[in-house]
């Protein structure tokens, strides 16, 4: 459904359109808010292309769901808390003096 809209919520919601915009109308109005609703669903993919683009590698797969801030967090937290072995580079490990510790 989109939005969450029922049938029953539709139709109530058509019928009110029609008394506020009036019948003679409303095929007018109903053809601006399919190119207003064309224009965000373009907008909201080009930004969705540029965010992927600017984010760099390793973001190149992700879902338009996984774009959401939440979920995005959750994702890149979830990866950091991974156990991963740690390694010191080389040039690390030399300053490193195992008394101090």
């Amino acid at each position: 459904m989109l939005f969450n809209i029922g049938p029953g919520e539709f139709l109530g919601l058509a019928i009110i359109a029609m008394i506020l915009v009036g019948p003679e109308r409303l095929p007018k109005v109903a053809v601006e808010a399919a190119k207003i609703l064309k224009k965000l669903r373009d907008l909201a993919h080009v930004a969705t292309v540029e965010l992927k683009e600017n984010l760099g590698p390793g973001f190149e797969n992700l879902e338009p769901q996984d774009l959401h801030p939440k979920t995005f967090i959750k994702k890149q937290l979830a990866d950091l808390m991974e156990d991963k072995p740690v390694t010191t580079p080389k040039n690390l490990q030399a300053r490193i003096d195992p008394d101090l510790l």
